[in-house]
């Protein structure tokens, strides 16, 4: 225990609290919507759900969600580095601890039906999914995982000739196909099915953010013309870079400009009224950081 706090103290107060918020809202979102009715996260997560129910209740999803993450997060240690390693384990445990508290130990009856969606399968499977998104997407903004199979991912995945998500998708096809199996029917993997593609998004949109900016890479042979047009209707500088056609051999200029998703209309017109023949290319952009 002593050395487990030591471990915690690698984590700066901040990130240890977005850690712990990740792990609650990640914990309700299985324990109140997937769990009760039988639908399953992805990943460990879901793989520890489905264990929970084919085995004795002393084998808790609790339980398990220890016992498979944490091997996981450990044995990536070397390539993920050790302040992830520890934020990780420290954000399963939070999950663990509060499923063990709401399924055993809190007043809400989980057992046969979600206190807020009822028996509702599409209700739950959204918004178990949202919500669990919510937590793992949080998680991963802060440093640390929810689920110790995007670990696997990152070491295997390439060794195998597979993209991270290509990985994490063929696990999650395989765990539901079981999933199917062992209950004998497929209503509720496929309802799961909605649960990951509810989750995969949200996950998005807390890691990358909701407005998503565009990356506007722009080859023009009047540069200065579109710079200024550009930089006084948007108030914001452009970043030039020499460039030379790949056919005629001559120089262009490539301007480089980020601009959000209700500029860009307005940008192309600007463009095109001062060159007709300016080439657009648009990228979308997760993360601006600028220096302060």
């Amino acid at each position: 225990m002593k050395k487990l706090l030591t471990m915690i103290k690698m984590i700066s107060p901040a990130k240890c609290a977005a850690l712990t918020v990740s792990g609650i809202i990640n914990a309700f979102g299985i324990t109140l919507f997937l769990m009760p009715v039988k639908l399953y996260d992805s990943g460990i997560s879901g793989t520890s759900m489905l264990l929970s129910q084919l085995t004795p209740d002393s084998l808790s999803l609790s339980l398990f969600l220890i016992l498979l993450n944490i091997p996981m997060f450990l044995y990536g240690a070397k390539k993920q580095g050790k302040v992830f390693t520890v934020s990780a384990i420290y954000a399963v445990l939070v999950y663990s601890v509060m499923s063990w508290l709401i399924t055993d130990i809190l007043p809400i009856d989980v057992s046969l039906a979600s206190p807020l969606a009822g028996t509702d399968l599409l209700l739950c499977a959204l918004f178990g999914g949202v919500i669990s998104g919510i937590g793992s997407g949080l998680a991963l903004r802060s440093g640390g995982a929810m689920d110790g199979v995007e670990v696997m991912a990152v070491i295997f995945a390439k060794r195998l000739g597979l993209s991270v998500g290509t990985f994490v998708m063929i696990y999650n096809v395989i765990l539901y196909i079981i999933c199917g199996i062992a209950l004998n029917s497929w209503i509720l993997p496929l309802y799961s099915i909605v649960t990951y593609f509810a989750a995969l998004k949200t996950v998005d949109y807390i890691v990358d953010g909701m407005q998503r900016s565009k990356a506007a890479f722009i080859v023009t042979s009047r540069p200065d013309e579109i710079c200024s047009r550009l930089m006084n209707e948007f108030g914001c500088g452009i970043t030039l870079i020499d460039a030379k056609g790949g056919f005629s051999g001559s120089d262009r200029k490539v301007l480089y400009f980020v601009v959000n998703r209700f500029q860009i209309m307005k940008m192309k017109d600007i463009i095109h009224n001062e060159d007709p023949q300016a080439y657009i290319t648009l990228n979308e952009v997760a993360d601006i950081f600028t220096a302060v």
